[in-house]
């Protein structure tokens, strides 16, 4: 079982930044890959970014140049930095684990980030 605890959702204005966090616990093989995948009201849940247990990144179109995703070397916690938020930046941030050689990955509760206009 891996739990997943994210953290830092809130109410912010246009413009402004947020720094969401994610904390893998539990049996958590390698290689794997963490990231945060997001769903607005009436959408479908889409990626934002995720990176490899070897720090490799990959970045939905609509954040590029506007967040980034890290990772604490050998830990099993990743941030997401938003900066230049924008409205349609409204969603729950869900925290994802993946495992390309298996097993199947688990899912965060999710977080809400609302970003006034």
């Amino acid at each position: 079982q891996v739990q997943l605890v994210e953290s830092g959702g809130s109410l912010v204005q246009a413009g402004g930044s947020l720094r969401l966090s994610c904390a893998a616990s539990g049996s958590i093989f390698r290689p794997n890959v963490m990231g945060w995948y997001r769903q607005a009201p009436g959408k479908e849940r889409e990626l934002v970014a995720v990176i490899t247990s070897m720090g490799r990144t990959n970045y939905g179109e609509s954040v590029k140049g506007r967040f980034t995703i890290s990772r604490e070397k050998d830990k099993n916690t990743v941030y997401l930095q938003m900066n230049s938020l924008k409205p349609e930046d409204t969603a729950i941030y869900y925290c994802n684990i993946d495992y390309p050689l298996g097993p199947i990955g688990s899912w965060g509760q999710g977080t809400q980030v609302t970003v006034s206009s």
